[in-house]
C-alpha cells in the first residue's frame, strides 16, 4: 500500500530545483529518531513525498518526488568531516538511515504555508499542528491529493 510523506529541506541546503537537476538523491542528515524511524521502518519503494521548503519565502510545498530506495545506512554519520557526523554510529551499528528519492514534479506555484492553513481537507495535516517541528511527517492520501491539486493549478 502506497504511503505519502511530507519532507522538509531548507532551499539553501537542498531545494526542489536541486532535485530536478540531480533527478535522484539520498535524503541524508536526518538526526531525529522519530523521523529516522519513518525512513527506516515505514517508507517503502513507490511511496510519494511532498518536497517542503522550510525557512523560505514563502515556506511551503514546492513539488513531489518518489521513494526509490529504502533502509540505507546514512553514510554522513560515519564521516568525521560531515556536519551530520555521529561518533556513536558505526558500520556495524549505523544508527541513522536515509532513503533515496527521485524527482517527479515541480509545482507551477508553491503551496505556501498560508495556503495549506486555509485549504479544506488539510485541517489535520501534521505539519500544521501546533508544536510540530518534525522534518518528516506522514500525509494521508486525501491530504496528498489536495496539495497536489493546489500545486498543479495553472
Amino acid at each position: 500500500m502506497t504511503k505519502y510523506w511530507l519532507m522538509k529541506s531548507e532551499p539553501g541546503c537542498y531545494s526542489i530545483d536541486n532535485l530536478k537537476d540531480d533527478n535522484e538523491t539520498n535524503w541524508e542528515g536526518v538526526r531525529n529518531f522519530q523521523a529516522r524511524n519513518f525512513m527506516r521502518d515505514e517508507m517503502k519503494v513507490g511511496d510519494f513525498g511532498l518536497f517542503y521548503h522550510s525557512n523560505a519565502k514563502p515556506s511551503g510545498v514546492y513539488g513531489m518526488f518518489q521513494i526509490v530506495k529504502t533502509k540505507v545506512p546514512d553514510f554522513t554519520a560515519l564521516d568525521p568531516t560531515s556536519q551530520y557526523y555521529d561518533p556513536k554510529a558505526s558500520q556495524e551499528n549505523p544508527i541513522w538511515f536515509m532513503v533515496d528519492v527521485e524527482f517527479r514534479e515541480k509545482f507551477q506555484i508553491p503551496v505556501s504555508i498560508e495556503i495549506l492553513k486555509n485549504s479544506k481537507g488539510l485541517e489535520n495535516l501534521a505539519t500544521l499542528q501546533k508544536g510540530s517541528r518534525l522534518s518528516i511527517t506522514p500525509v494521508s492520501k486525501n491530504e496528498f491529493e489536495v496539495i497536489i491539486n493546489l500545486g498543479l493549478k495553472k
